[in-house]
Order: C-alpha cells, then sequence, then structure tokens
C-alpha cells in the first residue's frame, strides 16, 4: 500500500513537462489497446469470411449461383467475398458486349479484382501505422521526460549546500517513471503490429491465390462460350 501511495505521489509532484509525458504515453497506450483489440478481431473475422467463402466456393456451386447468393440475400459481402463479385461483375458486363474477345473479358476482372483487393488491404491495414508510431516513438518520448526530471533534479540540487542521496532520489525516482510507461506503451504495439503484420500478409496471400485460381475458371468458362 505504501509503495503504490509513493508510486502514485511521484506522479503528482513530478514537474509539469514530466507529467505531460506521461499522459501523453498514458493515452497513447490506452488507443494502441482499443487499436489492438478492435485489430485483431477484425482479421480473425477476416479470416473466418474467408474459409467460408473458399469452402462454398470449391463446393461445385456455380458461379451465376454463388453471385446471386451474395446479391440476392441481402448479404453485406466482405473481404473474399467482395473481390469475387468485383471479378464476376466486371466479366458479366463484357461478356454481356458483343464482339469481346475473352482474352479481354479476363483481363477485365482481373483489373477489377486487383482494385477489390487493394481497397481489402487498405481497409485491414488502417490503424497498423499508429501501432508501428507509437512502438518506435514511446521509449524516446518517455526517455525526453525521464532527461527533462533529472535535469530539474539536478537544477534543484544546486541551491542546497549539503545535497544527499534523500533529495536526489524522489527526482530521479519521478523521472524514471516516464521511462517505464514509454515502455508500457511501446512493447505491446510493437508485439501487436508484428503480430497483425503477419496475419495481414497471409491474408493477402490467401486473396492473391483465389484470384489466380478464379482467373483460371473464367478462362475456361470463356472459351467455352
Amino acid at each position: 500500500m505504501n509503495s503504490q501511495l509513493s508510486f502514485i505521489e511521484l506522479i503528482l509532484e513530478a514537474s509539469f513537462v514530466v507529467q505531460f509525458v506521461m499522459l501523453l504515453l498514458l493515452a497513447a497506450s490506452v488507443m494502441s489497446w482499443t487499436y489492438i483489440f478492435y485489430k485483431r478481431k477484425e482479421l480473425k473475422q477476416a479470416m473466418a469470411i474467408a474459409e467460408e467463402f473458399e469452402e462454398e466456393f470449391w463446393s461445385g456451386i456455380e458461379l451465376t449461383a454463388l453471385y446471386k447468393k451474395l446479391t440476392d440475400e441481402g448479404l453485406q459481402p466482405e473481404g473474399m467475398e467482395k473481390i469475387f463479385l468485383a471479378g464476376y461483375q466486371a466479366y458479366s458486363r463484357m461478356h454481356q458486349t458483343t464482339g469481346v474477345s475473352p482474352e479481354v473479358k479476363v483481363e477485365s476482372a482481373q483489373r477489377a479484382m486487383r482494385i477489390a483487393l487493394s481497397r481489402e488491404l487498405d481497409v485491414l491495414d488502417e490503424k497498423l501505422p499508429f501501432l508501428a508510431t507509437v512502438g518506435s516513438t514511446s521509449p524516446y518520448i518517455g526517455l525526453f521526460g525521464t532527461v527533462w526530471g533529472i535535469m530539474n533534479s539536478f537544477r534543484a540540487l544546486g541551491e542546497i549546500k549539503q545535497a544527499t542521496l534523500q533529495h536526489v532520489a524522489p527526482g530521479i525516482a519521478e523521472a524514471l517513471i516516464a521511462t517505464a510507461i514509454g515502455l508500457f506503451a511501446a512493447i505491446p504495439a510493437v508485439i501487436a503490429y508484428n503480430r497483425f503484420s503477419n496475419r495481414l500478409d497471409k491474408l493477402a496471400g490467401r486473396y492473391e491465390l483465389f484470384m489466380d485460381e478464379f482467373i483460371v475458371l473464367l478462362q475456361r468458362q470463356a472459351h467455352k462460350q
């Protein structure tokens, strides 16, 4: 209990600059954890949607039937579903146009899917730069607060004729708290950023593999018609 009270007292008795640094780091930590939980849920949902859609796509269902199912039931397509819809819609438009070669039909679908893929990855990439920024800058912000606090402590010691450890310790302790808070904000952000980036890369690879497989199917279908 005494250690908790002394810790709080050190924060309350710190200089304004050090307190501002601590507040800034705590706010960054809270925002980071908010984004971490949100992004974890979003990526997990995107992976689940991809698995479910691929299972249905390769179940032998007709492409037209799958397209109608995604558009007629009032569903909100997500992730891989949007990529499929973009490609199939582009292919259908070109197919209804007379005099269009099979190659042009497939290329149109491929371009549409590339655009849809880019948009989906941009959505999934949101918030990750913030985690990277917090992870890379928080230790330095905390170090700034520490340096400022120690500097003020030594300035105060200059006004004391007989300086002892009792005079130095509180100022240094309150300054080091800023570094500790900086690490507390940075470490989870770095771990989450690396983990989410790895998941996003795997998901992007899965999307691209599906696109390649879908293009093969469209090529076969275009040459049959």
